[in-house]
């Protein structure tokens, strides 16, 4: 069995500038759609949710991919209002259809059963996190984070106060 090297990326000290995350994250998660091959307008949704694993330095295996949502909504300017109104913008629908289909590629009929079989363990640490993240806090910005591209994870997590919350 090859045991597989963690992406530098999930350290929460990553030196790593937001770029250099994102280039691992696409090279190790070949099977995953990668937004920048695809329209703008269509793709940007899809690279806020992967900038966000990096930001927020959570992997794609089940138990991250359902922790990242609560987590986004709770660190990000990017609120679950928000969410609930690009599911019905008829351009952003169908990039997080992507999102979703790709979930089932990776996991495919097992995928439900995968989040059942995960929440138990998930809900203490995400009621955790939810006390972490309650008062004044800066959110990190989901759409527009072009400006944190050449900036050092380390840097990112430390100014929106998100070293806590990474594992």
């Amino acid at each position: 069995m090859i045991k597989r090297s963690l992406p530098k990326y999930l350290n929460k000290h990553s030196t790593q500038t937001l770029q250099q995350g994102l280039e691992e994250y696409y090279a190790i998660n070949s099977n995953i759609t990668d937004p920048r091959k695809l329209p703008p307008e269509f793709a940007q949704i899809l690279l806020a949710h992967d900038i966000t694993h990096i930001v927020l330095g959570c992997d794609t295996n089940m138990y991250d991919e359902i922790k990242l949502l609560p987590l986004s909504f709770w660190t990000s300017d990017f609120k679950f209002s928000d969410y609930l109104n690009t599911r019905k913008d008829p351009k952003i629908r169908p990039a997080i259809d992507i999102m979703y289909d790709d979930l089932i590629k990776q996991h495919g009929l097992w995928l439900y059963s995968s989040i059942l079989f995960v929440l138990p363990r998930l809900l203490p640490e995400v009621i955790v996190i939810w006390f972490k993240t309650r008062g004044t806090r800066k959110y990190y910005p989901f759409l527009d984070y072009e400006f944190l591209l050449n900036r050092s994870l380390l840097e990112i997590r430390q100014e929106f106060s998100l070293l806590p919350l990474i594992r």
